[in-house]
């Protein structure tokens, strides 16, 4: 389970959603968020839902990467599209007790699921296809207005990147300490609720310290280097917007226009 998570991951390709400049991937990644969450009908969502799959297709990343990435909150969706089955006005199609399913309560279901599965696609598209250090370069950059209010937006993209950067680190640092711990007869798949939790607690213990040890190993070797912020700071690599990043906004635009004309154009879904 801990190996099919695939968050903070980065494949190095040469595909079209590589060569986007990153501020562009990472303000198309909150435009598309945004947009999933708006369409109330089921022709928006399906091509909302599409223009996502193009994004998933042309960064030509394996499709076992984001069935992986997905796998980890099947979970959390089928749990989410459950309750809300319960949640809707109108006559029942089906009802026990004090539990009621209705038709608006199906569609607030599959929607919801729908709009979650594209947020993790859409997410897995944008650390495939990004590195670390040109993640924290479109955050820094995007966030650059905030300064103005001085707010520490280099210390703020680099803690954000560092932390994405490492969950894959200690995904593997806690696969190898639950491996060495099973190796010496722990058990930790049998058992009640409680037993299981307490069966965590050698694998918690030693990943804390591992990730304070590998916490001050960064910081020294920061620190070694003179690395002191944002300030004065300059980049080896310079973005800078390409022909595909303006085709690529042309699009995002033109489909935004789309998307609200059918808002207004058709019902509702619920």
């Amino acid at each position: 389970m801990i190996s099919d998570i695939t968050l903070g991951q980065f494949f190095p390709g040469d595909s079209v959603m590589h060569r986007l400049d990153p501020r562009v991937k990472l303000c198309m990644t909150v435009y598309y968020i945004v947009l999933i969450f708006c369409a109330h009908n089921w022709v928006v969502l399906a091509l909302t839902v599409l223009m996502a799959l193009s994004g998933v297709l042309l960064s030509k990343v394996p499709a076992k990467q984001y069935l992986k990435s997905l796998k980890p909150i099947w979970f959390l969706v089928a749990f989410t599209g459950i309750l809300n089955l319960f949640y809707g006005s109108g006559e029942p199609v089906w009802s026990f007790w004090v539990l009621k399913i209705t038709r608006a309560g199906i569609v607030n279901a599959v929607m919801i699921s729908v709009r979650l599965v594209v947020l993790i696609l859409i997410s897995s598209v944008l650390t495939f296809t990004t590195s670390p250090t040109q993640l924290t370069d479109a955050i820094e950059r995007v966030l650059k207005p905030l300064a103005l209010l001085h707010v520490p937006v280099h210390e703020f993209a680099m803690m954000m990147t560092i932390a994405l950067r490492f969950v894959p680190t200690l995904l593997e640092e806690t696969d190898k300490i639950m491996s060495a711990q099973k190796a010496r007869g722990a058990d930790m798949e049998s058992g009640g609720l409680g037993q299981r939790i307490r069966a965590l607690i050698p694998v918690l213990i030693p990943l804390f310290v591992s990730a304070f040890r590998r916490a001050f190993d960064l910081a020294t070797a920061m620190e070694s280097r003179c690395y002191h912020g944002g300030a004065g700071r300059t980049r080896m690599k310079i973005l800078k917007m390409g022909r595909v990043d303006f085709f690529a906004v042309g699009i995002c635009l033109t489909y935004l226009a789309v998307f609200i004309v059918l808002c207004v154009a058709v019902p509702a879904a619920v």
